[in-house]
């Protein structure tokens, strides 16, 4: 069967991240379908010059193809805005623009500019109702090629709680630690997987780990490592907290409490907590750490023979990168 080509422009629209970034890379996925060679432009609002959007639609030589995803579409500038609704009337053949916004005052006139003009419009809201959360974890189940009974995705909300990535990676991790011949995840397996998860949560770790407590940090991860904490879950909750860190170090300076907190799609009371780690925090010290969760990361899913060790050394990194940026 053929493949379905996307359509030419795609909204993203919508401040769920996880979900956001999933739509993006779908509609990336499905341009690379229709066509492997094509070259891909991963841009962000802020940094996107008058014209190169035209630049960069405008037809190739040789008829290559090409996907353009410009991120926090938000804050693209005035001039960008108006090259962008007029491209999305009349779009290039062979190009894929996607605009990832996530909702808001800021940039409206880019989302009702496009809208006008014809683009396709994903929405991706935000998860607040404990039910949806729910739906969630389901999802991802099957997702996975399994079933989930009931209660024992509630028990898993309740041990995870409500951040997506967290979820996500925690309805992975289980998928894959299930034997293959036991497709459905019972309330036992959540529980037996999760002992000790309210004594010391990966929160906990990333917390002591971004504000450059090594002893702290290093306590914490050994505990929860030894009541049943998940590697998985360590891995990705000090992912989430550089993630946090590189989100509200990079956002701009003329907003202030909830216009801000809006702006990154995060409660005011984190936004405050993140902006009180960010001392001692540069750029170049929060990208060593992201590479080194990284690793760990591919570590503790196969990749090495020592998980402790590998979010030891982790832990460890992050740390250093902190303290030699101050």
């Amino acid at each position: 069967m053929a493949a379905t080509s996307p359509a030419p422009v795609t909204l993203v629209l919508g401040d769920e991240e996880l979900l956001a970034d999933r739509a993006v890379s779908a509609v990336v996925a499905a341009a690379r379908e229709v066509d492997p060679g094509l070259e891909l432009h991963d841009l962000l609002g802020g940094k996107v010059e008058p014209g190169q959007v035209s630049g960069l639609t405008s037809p190739s030589l040789f008829g290559d193809g090409a996907a353009i995803v410009i991120r926090s579409a938000q804050d693209l500038g005035k001039d960008v805005i108006a090259e962008v609704v007029k491209y999305t009337a009349r779009p290039a053949e062979g190009i894929v623009l996607v605009l990832a916004h996530p909702g808001g005052v800021k940039g409206k006139a880019l989302v009702d500019g496009v809208k006008k003009a014809g683009a396709q419009v994903v929405t991706v809201s935000k998860i607040t109702k404990a039910g949806e959360r729910l739906d969630f974890v389901k999802g991802e189940i099957r997702r996975a090629g399994r079933t989930i009974a009931p209660d024992a995705a509630q028990a898993l909300v309740d041990a995870v709680g409500s951040d997506l990535r967290e979820l996500a990676a925690a309805c992975s991790q289980l998928a894959f630690d299930t034997p293959a011949d036991r497709k459905g995840i019972d309330a036992a397996a959540v529980a037996r997987y999760y002992r000790g998860r309210a004594e010391v949560t990966g929160f906990t770790v990333a917390d002591a780990a971004v504000e450059g407590r090594l002893a702290d940090a290093l306590e914490q991860l050994r505990w929860a490592l030894g009541t049943g904490v998940a590697p998985v879950l360590l891995v990705s909750a000090l992912a989430g907290g550089l993630r946090s860190l590189a989100k509200v170090g990079g956002a701009p300076r003329n907003l202030r409490g909830g216009q801000l907190a809006s702006h990154l799609g995060m409660p005011p009371w984190k936004v405050d907590r993140v902006r009180r780690q960010l001392g001692g925090w540069r750029p170049d010290g929060i990208a060593r750490a992201i590479q080194a969760v990284a690793e760990a990361d591919e570590q503790v899913k196969g990749g090495g023979a020592d998980p402790a060790y590998a979010l030891e050394h982790a832990v460890q990194t992050i740390v250093a990168s902190r303290s030699t940026t101050r």
